[in-house]
């Protein structure tokens, strides 16, 4: 079964819940090293989603993730409004004119997606950011038969990516200034990356 704009909408109100949940977490991740910001950016970046959605409601897959990325570019500051932006504009120029999205679509999008992101924000895996999450999502979700399959494979990925963090020296970002000391922390970029696909993983399944 094809993943519809409302099936789309439905995963992005999921996903602003979790990041609500995981506020704290993200932010205290953040704190340790970057600035603090990640986890109150994104939540408020996607409330002002949700309220962009009770506006109008986009429909097509394209149009709602087009949505979501000009939602975050101009609501969110620091690295993650632009990084996550980046992203979901690049998904849904990858998914245009598709009134339904299939695992390959699935896996056209997040990989437009990564891309985005490591065009943006010059890093590469092992820099300890959300490519280290992103990017063996990606790879892993080409094996998926179905949406849901495709997005659970990811989501398994990208939490082991994420948690591969933890050991890194960061070489990208603002914790990139702390040098060693940045080791021992998990990324937040790759944690609420695994975080969303997991939600989305979630959404799929139901």
């Amino acid at each position: 079964m094809g993943c519809t704009a409302a099936d789309l909408v439905a995963a992005i109100h999921a996903a602003a819940t979790t990041i609500a949940e995981h506020r704290v977490e993200l932010i205290q991740l953040d704190r340790a090293i970057g600035d603090g910001d990640h986890g109150e950016n994104l939540d408020r970046g996607f409330k002002a989603v949700l309220a962009a959605f009770e506006q109008s409601t986009p429909d097509s897959p394209s149009a709602v993730l087009k949505a979501v990325a000009t939602t975050l570019i101009s609501k969110v500051g620091g690295a993650a409004g632009p990084l996550y932006g980046t992203a979901f504009l690049r998904a849904s120029a990858a998914v245009k004119d598709k009134a339904e999205l299939g695992p390959a679509e699935v896996v056209e999008a997040l990989t437009a997606a990564l891309g985005g992101v490591v065009a943006r924000g010059k890093a590469e895996p092992g820099d300890k950011t959300m490519v280290d999450a992103l990017d063996p999502a990606v790879k892993a979700a080409a094996a998926g038969d179905s949406v849901a399959q495709a997005l659970a494979l990811a989501a398994d990925a990208a939490e082991e990516g994420a948690n591969g963090t933890v050991p890194l020296v960061a070489r990208k970002g603002r914790a990139s200034y702390l040098g060693e000391r940045s080791a021992g922390h998990l990324d937040p970029g790759a944690r609420s990356t695994a975080l969303l696909l997991r939600t989305f993983a979630e959404v799929a399944a139901r």
